[in-house]
């Protein structure tokens, strides 16, 4: 699935984490934005056209719950898929994205969840 038209903001405050996700991303065909925390993330969202995010969770200063509580209040088309090393999460953390996963699935799974989530229309999604 060629997937240049899509822009993916990716946020997560490690570095590493972050640049691997964004080789990951832009070898499967996005193009790819990315932000190291909370602040800079929601800046870039409400500045770019941005297609769908990859959120992390923990972060400093702002976890990915409180951005997302943002970005759901700008932009609600906007497909969220939130990443945690955390098993689970609080349902009104939960409640804001479209997706929820742990970086143990891997990969793999990330780019079928982001794909999937970039194939319904907004519509569907917000009903």
């Amino acid at each position: 699935m060629e997937n240049t038209t899509h822009l993916v903001l990716c946020v997560d405050d490690e570095v590493v984490g972050l640049r691997v996700r964004k080789i990951l991303l832009e070898r499967a065909g996005y193009q790819v934005l990315t932000a190291a925390d909370g602040y800079s993330g929601l800046e870039l969202f409400a500045t770019h056209p941005v297609d769908a995010v990859v959120l992390d969770y923990s972060m400093p200063g702002m976890h990915g719950g409180e951005v997302a509580k943002r970005m759901r209040e700008t932009k609600p088309e906007v497909p969220i898929l939130l990443l945690s090393a955390y098993v689970g999460l609080p349902l009104e953390v939960s409640s804001l994205v479209d997706v929820y996963m742990t970086k143990g699935e891997g990969a793999p799974a990330l780019l079928e969840k982001l794909d999937s989530l970039l194939s319904v229309p907004a519509a569907a999604r917000l009903a």
